[in-house]
């Protein structure tokens, strides 16, 4: 048995269930776009830390991390340092 718009998105209405199935097709548009942007961000966080040890550098500038920390928590509060945090750990690779 299939389920219906309604079912699926836990609306009461079918008025609210198409709002939810839009909304929601949005959000996977934007999901697939910010999962591009982080792909984009780890390549380009290879190449500094390439450079950077190449030139007898440490791979890690934890100055700079302190500050993507800062601008993420100034963005979107404290949530936002967790985000971050994440992100930083993706793109550090492997240590």
């Amino acid at each position: 048995m299939t389920a219906t718009a309604a079912e699926k998105t836990g609306a009461r209405t079918v008025e609210a269930a198409d709002v939810i199935t839009g909304a929601r097709e949005r959000i996977d548009s934007l999901d697939d776009r910010i999962i591009g942007l982080i792909q984009e961000r780890m390549a380009v966080s290879a190449v500094i830390q390439q450079a950077r040890i190449r030139s007898g550098g440490r791979r890690v500038n934890l100055s700079r991390e302190m500050e993507i920390l800062g601008h993420y928590r100034d963005a979107l509060g404290k949530p936002g340092t967790a985000l971050a945090m994440t992100l930083l750990e993706l793109c550090r690779g492997k240590i």
